[in-house]
């Protein structure tokens, strides 16, 4: 599974896959960039791990719900 960060970068909020140095999403507020994050995850499978404006993760979602690791018994 892919890993992917969604983090400000300058004045900008940027997705970039773990190690790219190139954003696939690159939007001027964190909702807008969540917004174009959620569209473009819909044909992609991977880990999006959204940071704080201070770089600390805020959180983590799983795309498409189902390859969560999270929600398998075991």
């Amino acid at each position: 599974m892919k890993n992917y960060h969604l983090a400000k970068e300058g004045n900008a909020w940027n997705l970039k896959p773990e190690g790219g140095s190139r954003p696939v999403v690159h939007a001027a507020t964190k909702a807008e960039a969540i917004g174009q994050m959620r569209a473009y995850m819909h044909g992609h499978e991977g880990s999006v791990k959204i940071h704080k404006e201070n770089g600390q993760i805020q959180e983590e979602r799983t795309y498409p719900k189902s390859a969560d690791p999270r929600r398998i018994k075991g």
